[in-house]
């Protein structure tokens, strides 16, 4: 037997439903200080580092992004051959 329950309902109703905490005033904050941060940055090497001061596991966390954008786009390509 099969039964399937459709929910309607928004995120913030789904997160209070559930039990998680609203986090969106440190979402809200987060994105302003990103934002203000990048008043003032004219090349791109000062947004590379930028983006690894913000990114959750610095260096490690940003090389194991690009390896996932690689290996993504590599399939994309057809062939495990293209993945470096």
């Amino acid at each position: 037997m099969k039964v399937t329950v459709d929910v309607d309902c928004t995120p913030a109703e789904a997160r209070a439903f559930l039990g998680l905490p609203d986090v969106s005033p440190i979402h809200d904050k987060y994105i302003r200080t990103m934002l203000d941060s990048f008043d003032g940055i004219g090349s791109a090497e000062q947004m590379e580092t930028l983006f690894k001061s913000f990114s959750p596991m610095g260096d490690a966390g940003m090389r194991l992004f690009q390896q996932m954008m690689n290996v993504g786009l590599a399939g994309m390509g057809g062939g495990k051959d293209d993945v470096k």
